[in-house]
């Protein structure tokens, strides 16, 4: 493909105001879907993380892992039981996810980042008590919800240059207690207790649908509950808007739901007018420009 070098010059340009407003900025992304199974995507997510990080930006990656826990749980032989929709998770399933999460997928993260010339290191959030949670659900077993959050470590790795990739396996109040915890829900808590500029959730969706299901680029928190309670937002976005409520109320400055599957998804959504997905925020939402 033969590129236009004075179009590659005007992009970076135009991308200017948006790189001195991100300078030193951390920004949390939630890292899941069908991209993590496909390796061009997997090293364009990387590159993108990368690039953000040279140009000043101190992102944090977590990730989920759902459909390579599921695959080796059936290798091995472990049914799986449901409540209300949710997996509950017994002792033999939380070992698994823990061997998943901190150790299969949380690698080949750091590994493509580091192939892209990033610096990445992965933990999970019991490395140094990042995350103690205690039970979400008793019928769900081992399913945790964060109740305390030490995220030095986090600031350590970044203010040196690193990029953490974190795990959602958490500790718990007692000793060798192991929690799963959602990978969006891990990410909000984290992205609170870090007081986030940004929390992006990368989905397999474009966005917050309206009632006509057009895309919704901006929203407010009273709207969000509106559209909750009138069913507009409805399955599986409820959880990840209550994520961004939470993540807000904790203070973060805003939260982008956008479709990971799009190319430099990340990129346009931090650096360019447009933006991706649905951007939350506790501000009056802004109509033209989109400055974010």
């Amino acid at each position: 493909m033969t590129r236009d070098p004075v179009a590659t010059a005007r992009t970076l340009s135009e991308a200017l105001p948006y790189l001195q407003r991100y300078a030193g900025a951390v920004v949390v992304v939630k890292f899941g879907g069908n991209a993590m199974g496909d390796e061009a995507a997997m090293a364009e997510f990387a590159r993108d993380i990368v690039l953000m990080r040279q140009v000043g930006v101190n992102p944090v990656v977590v990730h989920g892992g759902g459909p390579m826990i599921n695959e080796l749980l059936g290798k091995l032989g472990i049914k799986s039981e449901f409540v209300r929709g949710k997996r509950v998770t017994d002792k033999a399933t939380v070992e698994v996810v823990e061997m998943v999460l901190s150790g299969l997928v949380n690698k080949r993260i750091v590994q493509a980042i580091n192939d892209q010339g990033g610096r990445a290191v992965g933990i999970s959030g019991k490395d140094d008590d990042l995350m103690v949670c205690v039970a979400d659900d008793p019928e769900l077993g081992f399913v945790g919800k964060p109740v305390e959050m030490n995220v030095q470590v986090l600031r350590d790795l970044y203010n040196a240059g690193i990029i953490p990739v974190v795990a959602p396996v958490a500790t718990g109040m007692a000793d060798n207690e192991t929690f799963n915890v959602n990978g969006d829900t891990a990410a909000g808590a984290i992205a609170g207790a870090l007081q986030a500029d940004r929390l992006l959730l990368l989905t397999d969706v474009a966005g917050v649908k309206d009632a006509s299901g057009q895309v919704l680029s901006q929203l407010t928190p009273s709207q969000v509950r509106e559209m909750v309670a009138t069913g507009t937002i409805s399955g599986g976005m409820i959880p990840k808007t209550e994520t961004a409520l939470a993540a807000l109320d904790a203070g973060v400055r805003a939260v982008v739901i956008l479709d990971g599957r799009i190319p430099n998804a990340c990129l346009i959504e931090i650096f360019t007018d447009e933006g991706a997905g649905t951007i939350i925020r506790s501000t009056e939402p802004r109509i033209k420009p989109r400055i974010r």
